[in-house]
């Protein structure tokens, strides 16, 4: 199902023998505005973490390292999308970059051993800028 405004682009990976290089972004992107924090989430095999939502912020997720199962639900009551879900996989032989836009919920869960998520923001973390949640519709996700 399409969730309004979120996206999935592929990155590149430039192959070499002594370890690849995986592309994750360029400030001549135009859907990068500009650079306020960067994060690291290490989640461990049938971890899930989530659900959050960013209420200003756009998310820029990627896995530079395991396999990882991203489920969205779209949280913004105007939008023409209102409660649609999208569920993505991304990992380095799915190698994609994931723009979440401010009101989209998101969960993720490894499927490895151990992943790594990156997320870039536009604007530093602020305290009340992002709400947790451990059930959105009948998700339930345990402590």
């Amino acid at each position: 199902m399409k969730i309004t405004g979120l996206k999935i682009l592929k990155r590149e990976i430039v192959r070499n023998k002594k370890g690849d290089i995986l592309k994750y972004l360029t400030k001549d992107e135009s859907f990068f505005k500009k650079f306020g924090e960067i994060y690291f989430s290490e989640v461990l095999k049938n971890k899930i973490k989530g659900w959050n939502f960013h209420k200003k912020n756009k998310c820029l997720l990627i896995v530079p390292y395991g396999k990882v199962r991203f489920h969205f639900i779209d949280g913004r009551f105007n939008s023409s999308s209102f409660f649609k879900e999208k569920m993505v996989i991304v990992s380095k032989t799915n190698y994609k970059l994931i723009l979440v836009p401010p009101g989209v919920w998101f969960s993720f869960k490894s499927l490895s051993k151990l992943s790594l998520v990156a997320n870039c923001l536009e604007k530093p973390h602020k305290e009340g800028e992002t709400l947790k949640s451990n059930k959105i519709k009948n998700y339930i996700i345990p402590n």
